[in-house]
């Protein structure tokens, strides 16, 4: 007889049925309540043992984080919280947890915080908190591959090593199989790549757009979901050294047809979540609710996490271009009372309480902001024809601000050319980038999904750390 997951049980009417649970000990009362966790559901079913009929030093070996094999009916629950439980009639002891071992875990069954969580890593995924997250986190991950395969898309595996810098950003993590207690130079003191690996310098990728294009010039659509890198010393509670990228590209599609389906993409996500992971939610939304009710008046998000994840699945987005954000922002109250913290003027970038504004306050819906200044965005956006913007978009979430950028594709050889020199990118670099512009050119577009800024989203988390199971940031390369 196979064990039984418990998401499935706790979903089971077959009241009376012999069933077999393996997991956790969670908690264990009264030498007779058993709190059983698998991971399946952050619900636990409830095991009751007639301690009477059970040998003492097996019941010594039940605590917090044993794992625990049992057999037993499934019955109706005589207590309040669950529908059923199980009436056991044997206990396998599958590994035991030395209760002083476990006093100096995540797993104490106690509040932690999330920095000391962090730190054990390892461990955390035990936890209601992070269990309901990573669920979440693998929710999404399915959504988006079927979303995108159910829309005829192709998921392209684009090179983690690779020597463009997509970006122009030059925060790169550089890759080497030198001896770096010998590196070999040429003549002049410069290092000789000529004798590395490669032959020439190679870093990890920061993103996979601009090979993502190519395979969209000849498969029509496509996108990648994968590790992108950055090595940006910043230690804040929105960046990563190693974190996953979504980017589709799609042939023929112009700045309009990406809104669309940027807008389309996002609503399935948030609506996937909202009717699978229900229990998740409910627990996540009541922690959010808790620490929103901590914070000032002042900083408290005026949605819950439910209503966040509703309001981007319910309401259109609102598309308004860079100059009339501008100009809605100059003349908005905050600017007037100089409240916020960074300037707004024509020509410079926004900033996340500029963009929570135009969302929370403004508008009362996702934003779109289009046609962004030139000088401020990326070598490969499509230049307006008014010489002064790129066909550019930024989609603006509550109570996180920016979650997508993208951009129609400067198509044209001589622009793109020019851009290059603008950017002061050598052509050489990108030659093959170029090259797909020889041969039949095409108006397309695309976006960039941070996955972990979507993830903040859905569980309401507010650190990054927090959304993947082990954080790269500077100093700290564990586990």
């Amino acid at each position: 007889m196979k064990h039984t997951k418990i998401k499935a049980l706790l979903e089971s009417s077959e009241v009376g049925e012999k069933v077999i649970v393996k997991g956790w000990v969670r908690a264990f009362r009264s030498n007779r309540f058993i709190q059983i966790n698998d991971g399946s559901t952050i619900n636990n079913i409830q095991a009751v043992i007639e301690y009477e009929n059970f040998d003492e030093a097996i019941l010594k070996k039940i605590g917090t984080a044993t794992a625990v094999e049992v057999h037993g009916t499934l019955i109706e629950s005589q207590g309040k919280g669950q529908a059923v439980e199980i009436a056991v009639e044997d206990v396998k002891i599958l590994g035991e947890a030395n209760p002083d071992e476990v006093q100096k875990t995540v797993m104490q069954p106690k509040k932690h915080s999330l920095e000391f969580l962090r730190e054990q890593a390892h461990l955390r995924f035990r936890t209601n908190t992070f269990g309901a997250v990573f669920r979440i986190r693998h929710g999404l991950t399915f959504a988006i591959h079927k979303f995108f395969n159910d829309k005829g898309f192709y998921n392209l595996h684009t090179p983690i090593l690779t020597s463009s810098d997509a970006e122009g950003a030059g925060e790169m993590f550089h890759v080497t199989n030198f001896d770096l207690n010998n590196v070999p130079k040429t003549e002049d003191g410069k290092v000789d790549y000529s004798q590395d690996f490669f032959d020439k310098p190679v870093n990890l990728t920061v993103s996979g757009q601009l090979e993502a294009e190519l395979g969209a010039l000849a498969l029509g659509q496509v996108y990648t979901f994968g590790p992108t890198f950055r090595a940006e010393n910043s230690n804040t509670s929105r960046h990563l050294a190693e974190f996953w990228m979504i980017e589709p590209e799609v042939a023929f599609n112009d700045l309009k047809d990406n809104m669309d389906l940027t807008e389309e993409f996002l609503k399935y996500l948030s609506n996937y979540v909202l009717e699978n992971y229900a229990d998740d939610l409910k627990f996540l939304n009541d922690r959010d609710v808790k620490e929103q009710s901590a914070k000032p008046a002042k900083d408290r998000n005026p949605l819950t996490l439910i209503e966040r994840l509703e309001f981007v699945a319910n309401n259109e987005f609102k598309r308004i271009t860079y100059t009339e954000a501008i100009e809605i922002l100059r003349n908005s109250k905050p600017f007037k009372k100089k409240k916020f913290k960074y300037d707004v003027e024509w020509g410079v970038d926004l900033h996340s309480e500029h963009e929570r504004y135009l969302v929370e306050k403004e508008f009362n819906c996702p934003v779109i902001i289009t046609d962004y200044p030139a000088d401020i965005k990326a070598f490969y956006m499509r230049q307006n024809d008014d010489g002064k913007t790129v066909a550019a978009m930024d989609v603006l979430f509550p109570g996180i601000g920016e979650i997508v950028g993208g951009s129609q594709r400067e198509e044209r050889m001589d622009v793109l050319k020019k851009k290059c020199a603008d950017f002061n990118i050598d052509e050489k670099e990108v030659w093959w980038y170029l090259d797909s512009r020889k041969f039949g050119s095409v108006p397309h577009s695309g976006f960039g999904l941070g996955f972990e800024r979507m993830v903040m989203f859905a569980t309401g988390m507010t650190n990054i750390r927090d959304v993947i199971p082990f954080p790269r940031t500077p100093g700290n390369a564990d586990f």
